[in-house]
């Protein structure tokens, strides 16, 4: 599963916020990672330098093997607190889109 990190020109791509991205991806999504082929993170910081709150977002995009990919977006006060959000919704939509192909 390869982990490809964008920010936008607000908020600075450090080896530490890489880091960070890919061992929380990896192991909240450890059971899934044999079915994942990407997964793409966005960041960004929607007031720009303004402050506010639940401004900055996290887009999470998981690439499936021969599947559609799955999107989830997740706002909050602080990069680590949308990173988190995202990764439990990128987690719940996993498990119900794997849920319904055991179902078949």
């Amino acid at each position: 599963m390869t982990i490809q990190v964008n920010t936008d020109k607000h908020i600075e791509g450090s080896i530490r916020l890489k880091n960070f991205i890919t061992e929380e991806l990896e192991s909240s999504l450890e059971r899934f990672s044999d079915k994942l082929t990407r997964i793409e993170v966005h960041l960004s910081d929607e007031n720009g330098g303004k402050g506010g709150a639940d401004d900055k977002r996290c887009l999470l995009e998981a690439r499936i093997e021969n599947m559609q990919p799955i999107a989830v977006t997740n706002f909050d006060s602080s990069i680590d607190q949308a990173i988190s959000g995202a990764i439990d919704k990128l987690k719940s939509a996993l498990d119900t889109v794997f849920g319904k192909m055991q179902n078949r």
